[in-house]
Formats: C-alpha cells, structure tokens, sequence
C-alpha cells in the first residue's frame, strides 16, 4: 500500500515529484474544465465566445478568493498537523469550511448587482450583455461550491494527500464535459440553452463534488467535526487562517482586476481580438499547469520544514522548484510553436481570429517561466508565514509593470505590443522577486 510522502525526512526532489504528479493531472482536468467550456461555446459563433472572454477576470476574482482562502488554511493546518496538534487541526478546518462559504456567499451577492457596471467598464457592448448575464448570473449562485470544494482541496493537501483532491478535480472535470454538451446545444428533453448552458453544467459539477469531499473529510481524512459554534474560538480561528488568507486572496483578487485592464486594452482592437485573448487565456492556464501544480504542493513541503526548522530544505526546494519553472515553460513555448495552427484552428473558424491567436502563442509564452517563477516565489512567501511579502510580489508584478508595459506597448504598436510588453514585464518581476526571497531565506 502507499504512503503518503514524508514532507520533513523524505528526499526533497523525491517527495516534490511524488505530490505534484498526481495534481499534475487534476490540474489537468481542471483546466479541461475551462477548455471544454470554451470549445462548446465557441462552435455557437464569435459573440459567445467574446462573451465568454469578459468574463474571465470576474470568474478569476471568485477563484482567487478561493485560492488564497485555500493557502491560509493550507499554511496552517499544516503546521498544526506538522506538530501533531490534529484535534486543534480539525476543529479550525470545521470553522473554516464554515466562514469559506459565508465569504463567497457575500461575493457573489455583490457582484450579482454590479455585473453591468463592470462588463460596461470592461468595454463590453451592449450586444453582448445579454449573454454575458446569462452566463454569470448561474456561475455565481454555483461560485459558493467551487470556492468551498477548493478549500476541502487545500485541507486534504495540508495532510500531504495530492492524490484524493486530484480525483475530485478529475471527476468534475468529468461531468462538466459529459454535461456541456447536454444543456449548451440541448439533448433530448432538456432544451438548448447556448451560454447559459455552459454556466448549469460547471454548478452542477461542482455541486456534486463538494459534497464528496466534505464527505471525505469527514469520514476518511477526520478533519471536520459537529462543535459548538464557540465565538472566542471561532474568531480565533478565523484570525489565524485569514491573517495568511486574505493577503493571499487580495493578491490572487489583483490580477482578475489587472486582467480587467487587459481586456478593455484588447477590446480596443476589436471583437476577434477579445475572442483570441480569451482563448490566450485558457491556453496560458493549461500551459502554466505544472508550475501551478508545484506551487500547490511546495507550500505544504516549506509550511512543515519551517515549522521544523529546517531551513536549509526549505531553501532547496526554493531553488530546485525555481528551476524547473524555467526549464519546463521553455520546452512548452517550443510545443506552442509547433502547434500553434492546429490551435487556433481548433477554437475558431475565422481566420482574423485564428490569425491573433497565433500571434499570441508566438509572443506570450517565451514569459511563462518568468511567471512561474514570480508565482512559486509568491506562495513560498505565504508558506513562511509573510503574506505582506508575497502581496507586494504581486503589486509589483501588476502595477509596476504589466499593467504599464502594456498599455505602452498597446498605444505605441498595437496588440503586437502589448504582448511582448507582458513578456518583458514578466522577466523584470521575476528577477526581483527571486533575489528578494534569497535574502529574505539567508537570514533564517
């Protein structure tokens, strides 16, 4: 029988492979989550698919949160669990499911009723709207299990389990592509629905699989418990996690914001160029999956050896993790290049659209490890307990530069210039963001 890897003894390069493998592939389901949305939506024309790419930043938004509520409660319980403290572990994982969802729940009510405000910011016309709301008006009633199914994630990888929460990501990945199909273009009894289609299927999934992992919480892993609901220690445990949570979760919530920015960059050039765009982010997300999956699975690796003082570990882990980023998103890039027409071809038939996705794939990519970089320093930050440190990385990053560079590059040379100001506004981020946190390692 296998046993789950020894995150304070086991050999680093070892234990790293062996939890980020099988995240590897529920990332991968993950993001075929979002491929599958978008190739059904673009097959009902360009406008949906436009549609679709408004609105990524307020999707991401919700995600973010549940991201960053997922590092708090990652960080923390793993040090709990790493002390062998697992009664105290269980009663702030209950706690936190419990204020997780009140969160989303507040979110999703607020953004019910700015929706025309942001996409009329964003620069979506009123032809679009329409669309637009009634994709976003589901997804929001069904943000309240994504965000808490991805928090029960963060919990079972606390223990050093990757492989149950790559099941449950596989199998909603499962449903949404079986149910797409069905409510989108309509089967049977159940009518076409177009985009809004897309948003029931995407609940539905997520619904069903967040009832499986409070399940196996409950059952299996013991990390959640009927209690009294205790103000004192609620807030206290509240406070732990959200002190590490809610930077981590404002930091993820600027770049949805700064992607707002970017879109309405983008829509300046036009309907063909939003379509690309966001299908440029859906192919950005899956390129980027197995970086993203080592950065879910090294903050538990340093929250632990921290926690144990040793140091040097979490250096090396820093450092090697470092160094895959860039080593692997330049072997991507080359497998972009290569297969960039059969690509574009597969999400659009109009070729001005297929034209500016090539020139996305051909420009945005050589950056993908400079990013990787930036985004595994930010979560081995929050896995050291200094969230501030991991927020400035990601102010930096997006005000300081990709968010100028951009709009540069965009009024001097176009959409060609906007992208390869995101490549040079990548590197820049990157060097500063490793150099900060070598000193920051040294001096423990």
């Amino acid at each position: 029988m296998a046993t789950r890897p020894d995150l304070l003894q086991g050999e680093i390069r070892t234990t790293l492979i062996k939890m980020t493998l099988p995240m590897i592939f529920g990332i991968v389901s993950l993001m075929l989550f979002n491929i599958a949305d978008l190739y059904f939506v673009s097959r009902l024309g360009t406008q949906p698919l436009a549609a679709l790419g408004f609105t990524f930043p307020v999707c991401f938004t919700v995600i973010s949160l549940a991201i960053g509520l997922g590092i708090g409660t990652s960080a923390t319980l793993a040090k709990l669990l790493g002390a062998g403290n697992h009664e105290e572990a269980r009663s702030l994982a209950t706690d936190n499911l419990i204020t997780v969802a009140l969160l989303t729940l507040v979110l999703s009510v607020l953004f019910q009723g700015l929706l025309s405000f942001i996409f009329a910011a964003m620069g979506a016309g009123p032809e679009l709207m329409p669309l637009i709301f009634s994709y976003m008006n589901l997804w929001l009633i069904g943000s309240v299990f994504l965000v808490v199914n991805m928090v029960c994630n963060a919990c079972m990888r606390a223990t050093g389990d990757t492989k149950t929460p790559a099941y449950l990501m596989a199998g909603s990945s499962l449903l949404n592509f079986i149910l797409d199909p069905i409510f989108i273009f309509g089967l049977g009894p159940v009518t076409e629905m177009g985009i809004q289609g897309a948003a029931l299927a995407s609940c539905i999934a997520w619904s069903l699989t967040t009832v499986v992992a409070l399940n196996i919480l409950f059952r299996k892993k013991r990390l959640l418990a009927f209690q009294r609901m205790e103000f004192g220690r609620y807030i206290a445990h509240s406070r732990s996690v959200m002190k590490i949570g809610i930077p981590a979760a404002l930091s993820n919530m600027m770049t949805p914001l700064a992607q707002g920015f970017l879109t309405y960059l983008v829509a300046s050039h036009g309907a063909e160029a939003v379509a690309a765009f966001g299908v440029g982010n859906r192919i950005e997300s899956l390129s980027l999956l197995a970086c993203l999956a080592l950065s879910m699975t090294l903050p538990p690796f340093i929250s632990q050896n921290y926690g144990a003082a040793k140091f040097l570990r979490v250096k090396q882990a820093y450092l090697m993790a470092s160094k895959f980023a860039l080593v692997w998103q330049m072997l991507v890039f080359i497998a972009l290049i290569l297969t960039a027409e059969m690509v574009a071809a597969a999400f659009s038939d109009k070729e001005e659209v297929q034209r500016l996705i090539i020139l996305w794939i051909c420009i945005v990519p050589i950056g993908f490890g400079f990013q990787a970089v930036t985004f595994l320093t930010a979560s081995s930050f929050n896995a050291l307990h200094q969230p501030i440190r991991a927020m400035r990385i990601s102010v930096i990053r997006l005000f300081v530069f990709s968010l100028p560079f951009a709009w540069v590059g965009s009024y001097l040379f176009e959409i060609k210039g906007m992208f390869l100001a995101l490549v040079l506004a990548n590197a820049g981020v990157a060097l500063l963001s490793f150099k900060s946190i070598n000193r920051y390692i040294c001096k423990l």
